[in-house]
This record gives structure tokens, C-alpha cells and sequence, in this order.
């Protein structure tokens, strides 16, 4: 009978370590998923900012622009 319980306790534990295995084997890839949207996300994010600047820089750029070739409007009067 202790043979049966010893070989039982064996297979549980082997049981047990390959569950383990698999568990750190999750871990490892929901990580790495999780390393990829981090740097998925940096990179957007650089993306909007640089665009961001670009827009502001263009219209500052359009503002310089049109102050100095157009006339400031006028308003017409309405005709009677």
C-alpha cells in the first residue's frame, strides 16, 4: 500500500509541476503582449505629439502669412 500512495504522491506532484509550467508559460506570454502594446502605445503617442506640432507649427506659419498679404476686411453696408 505504501507503494500505490508513493507512486499517487508522484503523479500529483508531476501533475502539479507541469500545471505550474504552464501557468508561468501564460504569465510570460500575456508579458510579453503587454510589452508590445506599451511600446504600441509610445509610439502613437509620439506620432500625435509630433503631428500636434506640426499643426500648430503650420498655423502660426498660415497666421504670419495671411496678416501680412491680406487687408483686413471690411464690413460692406447693407444696400438700401
Amino acid at each position: 500500500m505504501g507503494k500505490d500512495r508513493e507512486e499517487a504522491q508522484a503523479r500529483a506532484e508531476a501533475k502539479f509541476q507541469k500545471q505550474q509550467e504552464a501557468d508561468q508559460a501564460v504569465k510570460a506570454e500575456r508579458e510579453t503582449q503587454a510589452a508590445a502594446v506599451d511600446v504600441n502605445t509610445a509610439r502613437l503617442k509620439s506620432l500625435r505629439l509630433a503631428k500636434d506640432a506640426a499643426d500648430k507649427e503650420a498655423e502660426a506659419n498660415q497666421s504670419e502669412t495671411s496678416g501680412k498679404t491680406k487687408a483686413p476686411a471690411t464690413k460692406k453696408k447693407p444696400s438700401p
